[in-house]
Formats: C-alpha cells, sequence, structure tokens
C-alpha cells in the first residue's frame, strides 16, 4: 500500500512512513508558525536571528528548528505566549533545564551549524528537547 501526504496547495505527495514526510523550511523572515506548519523541519538561515512565534497550544503540534547558518549579531528566539515550554536540551555535555519558561534561545556567537530543538506540544506544555555544541548556545527564559 502507498500513502501519501496533502500540501498546503492540494498537491499529493508519496510518502515513506504512514502517509508522513518531513517537510523542510528556511526561515530567513520574521515567522509565526501555525498548526500546517506542525512537523516541519525549520533550518534558521539568515545572517542575524530572528523571532518565531509558536501558535496557541494544541495537542500533537510539534516543529524542529537547526541551525543551518551562524548568525554574528542577534539570537534567534522561538517564543511561546505563556510560560509554558518544559524539558531541555544537552549544551555543551551539560543538562540545561526548562521549566515555565516563555522563550528559547538559539545564541548568537555562541551557536554551531547543526544545533538544534524539538518542540511538541500536549494541548497543556510545550516540551523541549535538543542539543548544542557549545557552552551557552541554548538558552530558557521567562520574561
Amino acid at each position: 500500500m502507498r500513502y501519501y501526504i496533502t500540501l498546503e496547495d492540494g498537491t499529493l505527495v508519496p510518502a515513506e512512513s504512514k502517509g508522513l514526510i518531513t517537510r523542510n523550511e528556511d526561515i530567513t523572515a520574521v515567522k509565526t508558525l501555525t498548526e500546517e506548519d506542525s512537523g516541519k523541519v525549520f533550518t534558521l538561515n539568515a545572517a542575524e536571528g530572528i523571532a518565531i512565534t509558536l501558535p496557541a497550544l494544541e495537542k500533537g503540534l510539534e516543529y524542529e528548528f537547526i541551525v543551518g547558518a551562524v548568525f554574528a549579531t542577534t539570537d534567534f528566539t522561538i517564543v511561546s505566549s505563556t510560560n509554558v515550554i518544559q524539558g531541555g536540551a544537552i549544551v555543551n555535555s551539560v543538562f540545561v533545564p526548562a521549566s515555565n519558561e516563555n522563550t528559547v534561545s538559539f545564541v548568537a556567537t555562541a551557536e554551531s551549524l547543526g544545533d538544534k530543538i524539538v518542540l511538541t506540544c500536549d494541548g497543556t506544555n510545550w516540551y523541549a528537547s535538543g542539543i548544542g555544541a557549545a557552552a551557552g548556545s541554548i538558552t530558557f527564559t521567562a520574561p
């Protein structure tokens, strides 16, 4: 049996596993994510960091972010409207926890190509898991 996924433009694309495929998108400008973006892998490809806004909490949403270009002056931030980011990341071999945070930052001058974060929603919280090569490359904060 062959499975397909329907893209936003109505195109049917053959899928490898139960109708799911990885959809990739470069982020080069400010972006507010939608439900339709769930399941995408976002490559952070800009010379300066950019703000990315998460959608409202909804069970099953998941987004992956990977550093694809070094950025010199401004952090890339991923922001939730409430302090519901939990989990953490292994950064330079040390676990950096997130507890009731609202912002994940890929820190300018500390980031490395391939640093990444996955955010998964259970309807109540965003759960972060990721990895950063250099000390201070990924941080979690609340206002």
